[in-house]
Formats: structure tokens, C-alpha cells, sequence
């Protein structure tokens, strides 16, 4: 049982750390960032099984971290603001191809962000070309062209 109590407080701390973090952290990630998910990885293996070593012991607590996973997907999926709670809400980043500079600062998301997603996504290759640019709740962010914008609304 102490291990299920481990798994779950390790798993929940995680869970809020990471959704205090941010959506751009686990969408783009970084030489930097995969360096700091693996020793988060170390650092919290001993929390999660102790002192106990065994495979029992891992297989226990793989197990309580995937029910955790699989239980918060249907109270995500069941509960209506659990999800918003979860997981976020899409952060408008450009409007009208003007960058949102308090929502983007809140986002830690550049303009150079902006426009490499631009780039990629739409050839898009000036600000000024951007109806709207939308960081989505897992973290990639979406781009509708001005023209295609402006026809819409």
C-alpha cells in the first residue's frame, strides 16, 4: 500500500508542477528540457518505490500510474470544467496580426515562436499576415492566415 500512497503523491505533484509550468514546455521541447524530464525521471524514482527494488515493487507502482492516467481521463471526460482544470484553455497569442504581448509573456511564447509555427505551418513569413495564432491546450500553436480570417468573421 505504500507504494500506491508514493505513486499517487508523486504522480498528482508531478501532474500540478507540470500544468503550472505551461503548455509550451512538453510541446517544444528543448535540448534543455529533455535533459531536465530525464532527471526529474531520477530524482523521483526513489520516491516512487522507496527502498524497495524489487520488480513487484516497480511493476506496483507502473500499474497506480497508469490507473491515476486512465482515472483522470474519465473524470476529464465526464466532468465538464475538470478538463479546463486539467488540462487548460487555448491562449489567443495574435489578432488581427497584432502579437498579445500580456497573453504571450503569461504563455512564456515569443514572437519568434509565432512565426516559426507561422512559417511551418502556413509559409507565412510577416506578423502582419496573421489573423489569428492560438496556443493550443497540448501545446502546439495554430495559425489562421489574415485573409482566411477576416472572410470568416
Amino acid at each position: 500500500m505504500d507504494t500506491v500512497l508514493r505513486a499517487a503523491s508523486v504522480y498528482i505533484i508531478l501532474l500540478l508542477l507540470f500544468r503550472l509550468t505551461g503548455r509550451r514546455s512538453l510541446h517544444q521541447i528543448t535540448t534543455f528540457d529533455l535533459v531536465l524530464l530525464l532527471v526529474i525521471g531520477e530524482v523521483t524514482q526513489p520516491a516512487l518505490v522507496g527502498d524497495d527494488m524489487s520488480v513487484t515493487t516497480a511493476i506496483i507502482a507502473i500499474v497506480t500510474l497508469l490507473m491515476l492516467d486512465i482515472a483522470f481521463s474519465f473524470i476529464k471526460r465526464d466532468v465538464a470544467s475538470a478538463d479546463r482544470v486539467l488540462d487548460g484553455q487555448p491562449t489567443l497569442l495574435v489578432l488581427h496580426g497584432a502579437p498579445l504581448e500580456r497573453e504571450m509573456r503569461m504563455a512564456r511564447v515569443d514572437i519568434a515562436d509565432v512565426m516559426q509555427a507561422a512559417r511551418e505551418r502556413r509559409g507565412i513569413v510577416r506578423i502582419e499576415d496573421i489573423g489569428m495564432a492560438v496556443l493550443e491546450v497540448g501545446g502546439a500553436i495554430s495559425i489562421i492566415p489574415r485573409a482566411q480570417f477576416d472572410r470568416a468573421g
